[in-house]
């Protein structure tokens, strides 16, 4: 990749690329929320929701992204909500568990429960960390 590349980049480019080294899944559909809540009762689920719109929202991803240092063995499910494109899913997270909602926001599930939710420079991997 070139010097102008780097510099010139697309967002969507950037994105990609930090998706791929966090095991987020997306979380586009209302009835993923079910299955998260299913899945919470054997591992913990962090649910990120992101503003596209932000630039704060995207700071914490980034920073969030670079920390994470979970082993993929650990019980952990990730989540990434894109809460422009679905604001629906982020209207529903906040009635379901009970979470006003913010943005950017990070929600943590044992047992089906709300064990932990922090936003904006609140939230962080060593937290959730913690939390597995």
């Amino acid at each position: 990749m070139g010097l102008f590349d780097k510099i010139f980049k697309s967002e969507e480019s950037e994105n990609k690329e930090e998706a791929s080294r966090t095991p987020w899944v997306d979380l586009n559909s209302i009835s993923q929320l079910d299955e998260l809540e299913k899945i919470s009762e054997d591992k913990t689920v962090a649910i990120l929701k992101h503003s596209t719109r932000c630039g704060v929202s995207k700071m914490v991803l980034r920073m969030f992204e670079s920390d994470y240092d979970l082993d993929e063995n650990e019980p952990v499910q990730l989540y990434f909500l894109d809460l422009i494109s679905y604001r629906d899913i982020s209207n529903e997270i906040a009635d379901r568990f009970k979470v006003r909602h913010e943005s950017p926001q990070l929600i943590v599930l044992k047992n089906r429960e709300v064990v932990h939710h922090s936003s904006h420079q609140g939230i962080s991997a060593s937290k959730l960390k913690e939390l597995v």
